[in-house]
Parts: C-alpha cells; structure tokens; sequence
C-alpha cells in the first residue's frame, strides 16, 4: 500500500470504530474490554492491511477480525457462565451509554449498518448471551443481531455453512430457557412515556430519602443485582433493607440524581455530598427495567463509566 491508500485505510476502518466496540461488548458484556477488544481488533487490522481487498469488503473483515479476537479473549479467560438466575452470575456485566449507542445508526454510506435495538442491547440479552458457548455466542448475534446469512456467518466463523448453521440451532434453544418471549413494543431507542415518567418518580423518591415513595413505583417481585457483588436483592422484603440502609446511614448527607439512558433503558446516575462536602460525588448508576407500570428490576453499578456516559465526576450545589 501507498501511504495515501493506508491513510484512506485507517480513515475507513475508523468509521467502523463505535459498530465494532458494540459487537465486541455484546461478546463480553464488558464496556471495558469492549474497548480492549477494539483495540487489539485495529492493531490485528493493520498489520494485514495488504491481504483486505478492497474497502467493499473492509467491514465484514472487520467483524471477523473482532469476533475472532472476542473469541480469542474468552478462551483465555474460559468464563461462561452456567446457568443465568440474575445479573449477580454475571459479574462482569458493565452498562452501555445510549449517547454512544446513538453513533451506530446508518447512513448513505454505511447502508447494512442497523440502530441498536433495544432488545439486542438490553442487559438481560447481554447477561443471557454469557451462558452460551463463544462460538455459538457468535453465531447467534451474526444471525439474529446482524442478520448476516448462513454464508456470511460461516465465513465470520471460518467454518462450514453447516457447521455455523448448527452453532445457530443450538444457541437459539439454549436462549428461549434464558430469554422472555420477545416485546412486540419495544422500540429503537426512543423512551416510553411511561418510562419517563417513573424515571421522574424514583428520582425524586431518592432526592427525598422517601423509602414510601421509591417502595410505590416498584414491583411486588422487585430485583435488584449489583455487578460485580454477587448479592441478588428480591421482592420488597429484599428491597426494604437497601433503602433504609441508603438513606437512613446518608440522612445528614444529600442525594442528587441525574437522569440518563443505558442500553436503551431510563437510568439514574446518583451523586452524593456527605456532611461537611461542598461538592456532589459521583456514587453510583442504576438502571430500571420497566414493567407493568412499574419498576421490575433496578441494576446497579459503580461510578467508574460515568465519564463514557458524559457525566462529570463531580457537582456543584448549586446544579
């Protein structure tokens, strides 16, 4: 390659950069790795540069490049998981920030790139996908996710039709054990008004430290998981507990919560001043499953992504 044809190279492969990391995050369920996976995906790319054959091909290599270095990623790790109760098995599991997954959308010159939908995206297909094997793993978002054909997705695999075919099958049994049937109204990204309107609630139910409030918007069988501990919280007897420990141990301090949105659902972002702080300090995430009306399922996670959702480490009072 020239150098103007390598420029041209990195220039269109960049392009591909977010679609890659979403791809990469679906394997490992793992913002963090996603980005090391990416990574390793370009530097992989680049030192075989000379054998891609042209830029109409540069995207499906791309993905086989990824998916092979995901592959290559789990197998050193050999982490699966068993069996999927809740998200307290998947202790690897990191949210995703919609304002990222919105740079993933087509356009006229990426026309097989797709918006992320919802149900590809959520947290309970991310956690339900770490159950299957990787390669069926794979598989399974090539056809389902990307909707690639039996052909593309063997290639993808360097297999057989048949073989990724069977890969495929098993998956898909594997996952309706895992999975509840899919809803019809599940939008692109777009938050209900329902959603939001909760959203509003539990914000400020714990604006307020009113254990009441946050207990009237929750489901009877409320879950509430906390990656990485492996603690599972459920129904309002599990719930009850979390509360008055949050705002009874905090109730000299203050509560503000910002509102936001990961994979494709409301979320909070809680910031916390103790006694005797001028400022706010990013404290947690939790994200809401909504459900009936109310929230089915609260997942919560540290403050370590707040940078990759936009949000700032730190808030003033007056804010």
């Amino acid at each position: 390659m020239t150098a103007a044809e390598e420029s041209a190279f990195a220039a269109l492969s960049e392009r591909h950069r977010r679609e890659l990391h979403v791809h990469c995050y679906r394997m490992l369920a793992s913002f963090d790795e996603a980005d090391d996976a990416v990574q390793e995906t370009f530097l992989r790319a680049w030192r075989a540069r000379e054998s891609v054959e042209g830029s109409s091909v540069l995207r499906a290599w791309l993905y086989r490049i990824a998916t092979n270095v995901c592959l290559d990623m789990l197998r050193r790790s050999s982490r699966q998981v068993s069996k999927m109760h809740s998200f307290a098995e998947v202790p690897w599991l990191q949210p995703y920030p919609d304002r990222l997954l919105d740079e993933v959308a087509p356009d006229e010159d990426q026309p097989d790139a797709v918006v992320v939908e919802r149900e590809t995206i959520e947290l309970l297909f991310l956690a339900a996908v770490q159950v299957l094997p990787p390669r069926q793993r794979a598989a399974l978002i090539a056809r389902d996710v990307l909707g690639w054909s039996a052909r593309e997705t063997a290639s993808l695999l360097e297999t057989s039709v048949a073989a990724a075919n069977s890969a495929l099958q098993r998956a898909r049994a594997t996952m309706q054990g895992h999975l509840p049937a899919r809803r019809e109204d599940w939008s692109a990204g777009e938050p209900s008004a329902e959603e939001q309107a909760l959203l509003v609630r539990f914000i400020d139910a714990h604006e307020r430290c009113d254990a009441a409030a946050a207990v009237a918007i929750a489901a009877q069988d409320i879950r509430v998981t906390m990656p990485p501990n492996p603690h599972c919280f459920e129904g309002l007897d599990g719930l009850l507990p979390l509360l008055e420990r949050a705002f009874g141990e905090n109730r000299d301090g203050d509560w503000r919560l910002v509102p936001t949105r990961a994979n494709r659902m409301p979320a909070a972002a809680s910031y916390l001043r103790r006694p005797g702080d001028s400022e706010f300090r990013a404290f947690k995430l939790d994200v809401l499953r909504v459900e009936g009306g109310v929230v089915a399922e609260i997942t919560t996670f540290g403050a370590a992504l707040f940078p990759a959702f936009g949000l700032a480490a730190t808030r003033s009072a007056a804010s």
